[in-house]
């Protein structure tokens, strides 16, 4: 197992050193990068959590999170698209799906000929799914799903996504009214998806990022996720691996801002010496430092619990720890994140300004982890309500 984790990390180290110059020609020219499945692809990593027996690497937590973190080095942009496929895309339905529905997504995913995804939010629904629109009804040897997603990371490359919707038939005051989960096809007659412009995004350029809508969308009954209600639950566990994704990617953003802005500062000549000579620098390099230790800490602390809850899916003690750490670990992270790269460019000075260095990239595309996969609001009253206990929750 050591030995497949270490195998698993040089995959992604080279993958991450033949990306870098194609990324940055796709930033540079502010479009999609096409290449980044293609060369996944080449060394096996769109199977990195997948079980071994649905053809992909089995890596545990711990070993996914610092090849997340490696590859957060490269950019959010790239991350994200992993975190789409994987964290939240393969998860849920390795966790929760039958075999039958394993088997049909799986192993195509880990091959990269079915590329997955998350829709859960929705124009009205953000923060709260529960005020989600979208609905389904069974019809058939099947279910007939009808709504609209957005900001749906890789929502207009996949071939597959896990959505969530109410019952059709029933009112809201209803108790029995509770959300479900299903995997979609794409490439199917009801669904039509819109992807966002680079140029109507603050950052992540090269990722893909759209809205869909499922108009009368046909799907199997072997597509349900889980059982029918679950999927608020599912949605929920789902965000804890989303979130761990999220951190790891950050600490990877905060290592390549620390070494682009060590490497420069003891270039750059200002006042007769190496700016890295001059304290104030110093000063922002000593805090970049400090936000990758405190963050390496707090993730690979995460990853442990998840790991450790995931082998004892019984014990909700150890599920709560771990839905916990994922908060914690994704909102210091991203704000870590955003100072280091913040630093980064003033280090670099008016060079920091331009998209052409890579802190101004950081910079534009790491502010999007404060708000996906859990707002800073909403995971400041998580952890406040795990402080305060559960009765003084601010929202229910």
């Amino acid at each position: 197992m050591e030995r497949d984790a270490e195998r698993l990390l040089e995959d992604v180290e080279a993958f991450c050193r033949e990306i870098r110059p194609i990324e940055e020609l796709a930033y540079a020219e502010r479009r999609y990068n096409d290449q980044v499945i293609p060369l996944a692809q080449k060394h096996n990593l769109l199977g990195m959590i997948i079980d071994p027996a649905y053809g992909g690497r089995g890596a545990d937590t711990v070993t996914y999170l610092k090849a997340l973190s490696r590859i957060g080095r490269e950019g959010t942009t790239v991350r994200t698209f992993f975190s789409g496929h994987l964290s939240i895309g393969a998860y849920p339905i390795q966790t929760w799906g039958s075999e039958t529905l394993k088997r049909k997504y799986l192993p195509r995913a880990a091959k990269g000929e079915c590329i997955l995804a998350f829709g859960l939010t929705e124009p009205e629904a953000g923060s709260n799914p529960r005020q989600m629109t979208s609905t389904y009804r069974r019809q058939g040897e099947g279910y007939v799903l009808n709504g609209v997603k957005y900001l749906i990371s890789n929502g207009g490359i996949a071939d597959a996504i896990v959505v969530f919707a109410y019952p059709a038939d029933l009112p809201e005051s209803d108790p029995r009214r509770r959300i479900s989960a299903f995997v979609i096809d794409t490439h199917v007659p009801g669904f039509e998806a819109e992807s966002f412009t680079a140029q109507a995004k603050l950052g992540l350029p090269t990722s893909n990022t759209a809205m869909f809508s499922m108009h009368e969308l046909y799907i199997p009954a072997e597509n349900l996720l889980g059982n029918e209600g679950e999927g608020f639950r599912i949605a929920m566990g789902t965000l804890v691996s989303g979130r761990l994704s999220v951190a790891a990617g950050c600490l990877g953003v905060i290592e390549d801002c620390l070494a682009e802005a060590s490497q420069y500062a003891k270039e750059r000549v200002q006042h007769g010496k190496e700016i890295a000579r001059h304290q104030l620098v110093q000063e922002h390099i000593a805090m970049i430092e400090m936000a990758r230790v405190a963050t390496a800490a707090l993730v690979h602390q995460a990853a442990l619990a998840k790991d450790r809850a995931s082998a004892h899916p019984q014990d909700p003690a150890l599920a709560r720890e771990a839905d916990l750490l994922a908060a914690q670990a994704k909102f210091f992270a991203s704000h870590a994140a955003w100072d280091a790269a913040d630093r980064a460019v003033q280090v670099f000075g008016g060079r920091g300004w331009s998209t052409l260095y890579r802190p101004a990239r950081h910079l534009a595309d790491v502010r999007v982890c404060r708000i996906y996969e859990g707002t800073d609001e909403i995971l400041k009253l998580k952890i406040a309500a795990a402080v305060l206990g559960k009765e003084w929750e601010a929202f229910h």
